[in-house]
């Protein structure tokens, strides 16, 4: 009787079983990275979102509690309006967007000022930025707080007695209605917002 003998894998069988391992592998890392990709896509999104919504969150307290109030610069001059406004013409780099005071500003350690607030809002650079004075009168704004970045453009128009303009007239005895904001956001696209001012009795 014949011993049958055992049959290894020629190095032809070897090679092929080598190559296909190859291709699994590689469409597997493929795999791996698309979807590591896509959830760093989806990450990087949803910080921007986040971004966008405090910011968001921060004008609409800030302008909805706008109070009807004239502040003295450092120089002791009264501004000539209760509300600054820029135009969509002046929204250059370093502008000015909106000045005013704003009333429920916190103050849980009952420290002696006012519960009344001045804010600016600027767009610096493709940033939105915020800054605050520590004092109404005859102070400077301090430090500004990036609240938005990779702005590329941006629009902002006015409504008062219920007609909409592109600029707003000021005044000292005036709010506008509401505001609303065009921001061109990198990631985000052209996203408009408006925003409701305190009614203020005539």
């Amino acid at each position: 009787m014949s011993l049958s003998r055992a049959r290894g894998f020629s190095l032809v069988e070897m090679l092929a079983a080598l190559f296909v391992f190859g291709l699994l592998a590689t469409a597997g890392v493929a795999i791996l990275a698309s979807v590591a990709d896509s959830r760093a896509a989806a990450a990087a999104r949803m910080d921007r979102l986040a971004q966008f919504q405090r910011a968001r969150a921060l004008l609409q307290s800030d302008l909805g509690q706008a109070a009807l109030r004239r502040v003295r610069h450092p120089d002791g001059s009264a501004a000539r309006n209760a509300f600054h406004g820029a135009t969509s013409s002046q929204l250059r780099d370093e502008a000015l967007l909106f000045a005013f005071v704003r009333r429920g500003w916190s103050n849980p350690d009952a420290a002696p000022r006012a519960s009344l607030q001045y804010v600016e809002y600027r767009l610096s650079g493709g940033r939105l930025e915020r800054s605050t004075r520590p004092m109404l009168d005859g102070t400077r704004a301090g430090d500004a707080t990036v609240l938005l970045d990779g702005i590329r453009a941006a629009r902002v128009r006015y409504q008062s007695r219920g007609q909409w303009s592109d600029g707003w007239a000021g005044g000292a005895t005036e709010l506008p209605g509401a505001v609303e904001l065009a921001l061109d956001l990198e990631g985000l696209g052209e996203v408009t917002q408006r925003f409701l001012l305190p009614a203020v009795a005539p």
